[in-house]
């Protein structure tokens, strides 16, 4: 039976102008059951997780009736351990997205600015305003990288906080260690910058930087990561900030109690065991090895594209960039269109990537 609520029409509870103004977050397309259609539309890792990690996490299920460690002490440990750092400096949290707006409460105050590149990660406007940002953009260049000059450029004395998403999701390219050395010199200490490397493991270019000794130099850095994408537990939610240790502190203090489930936290320790690490490394590489194969085709074909380092392509098509993604859809292809400045696809299984070569060849035609 269902409960009517008659509600007047002239009471309404007023939301916050920021909430109300937040542009949607749009997902990647999702199979439906049964369509037989190709799912390349959210990053995800197209291997299952290992049967070791299935194990793990078959054997922490029959625990949900009990809270999960609501600091991740284990889990803090054993990634800092990985890391080389001190668990003092490690905060994890639902998916590295969550660990950002962690982040941006812990020292965003209402009418602070946040810098970032777009296009880039779309979470990043969302967070911002909830956390009281005015979002300051800088245009990616031409070839889809950050245009970090211009970045610094953008910062005010209202500046707060600047984004840094290397490989760029969804354009592609990693920021080089030396741009980035030049960047944060010219960013006042003041300015937290947060390196976001959720496509890390997926990076070849031998010219980035290594974000955890950006730390030592540069207290003013924090670095997000996650295993939702080489480690292929996005299901599960589990990403992590890692910082000086104040910093830490105040993250750890805005994050949601209790917010990484007990069956993700034995799942991710499970991943960093060494047998699984060195496995899991092995499906990198070979995502790796696809992703090249799909870019030279792509090439070959006449597509001019920017460097991938993730496991993502991106297509700049600009006002055709709807219109293509429909048509990817009637095929069976999913992929996640940007309205207005282009695509990106996913490296997934060979079939699918064979599926959608076919495509993009159609379109040279």
């Amino acid at each position: 039976m269902l409960i009517r609520v008659n509600i007047p029409e002239n009471t309404t509870v007023p939301l916050r102008a920021a909430v109300a103004a937040l542009p949607a977050y749009v997902p990647g397309a999702r199979v439906a059951p049964g369509s037989g259609a190709w799912k390349l539309s959210s990053n995800e890792n197209p291997c299952p997780p290992l049967e070791s990690v299935r194990e793990v996490i078959a054997r922490a299920a029959g625990e949900v009736n009990r809270y999960p460690d609501m600091f991740a002490t284990e889990l803090i440990g054993r990634i800092a351990e990985h890391v080389r750092l001190e668990p003092a400096n490690v905060v994890v949290g639902t998916g590295s997205v969550a660990v950002l707006g962690h982040v941006l409460n812990a020292v965003v105050e209402p009418g602070d600015e946040v810098v970032y590149a777009w296009r880039s990660f779309e979470a990043y406007p969302i967070y911002a305003a909830v956390a009281g940002a005015t979002s300051v953009t800088v245009p990616v260049t031409a070839d889809g990288r950050h245009d970090l000059p211009a970045m610094a450029a953008a910062i005010t004395p209202r500046t707060k906080v600047v984004l840094v998403c290397t490989p760029n999701n969804p354009t592609g390219p990693a920021v080089r260690a030396d741009e980035l050395a030049a960047f944060l010199a010219a960013v006042p200490r003041e300015v937290l910058v947060v390196v976001d490397e959720a496509y890390l493991e997926f990076v070849r270019d031998p010219e980035v930087p290594d974000g955890v000794a950006l730390l030592a130099g540069h207290p003013n850095v924090v670095v997000l990561r996650t295993f939702s994408k080489a480690y292929g537990l996005a299901g599960l939610r589990v990403g992590y900030a890692l910082a000086r240790q104040d910093l830490a502190t105040a993250i750890r203090a805005t994050s949601t109690p209790f917010g990484v489930s007990g069956i993700a936290q034995q799942a991710a320790l499970a991943s960093l065991e060494p047998a699984a690490q060195s496995e899991l490394m092995e499906r990198v590489d070979a995502l790796v090895a696809e992703r090249t194969r799909v870019t030279e085709a792509l090439r070959d074909q006449g597509w001019n594209l920017p460097e991938a380092q993730g496991n993502f392509v991106w297509f700049a098509l600009g006002d055709a960039t709807v219109d293509r993604a429909a048509e990817a859809a009637a095929a069976g292809i999913l992929v996640r269109p940007f309205a207005g400045d282009g695509f990106r696809v996913s490296i997934g299984e060979q079939e699918a990537n064979d599926a959608f070569l076919k495509l993009a060849a159609s379109w040279r035609r």
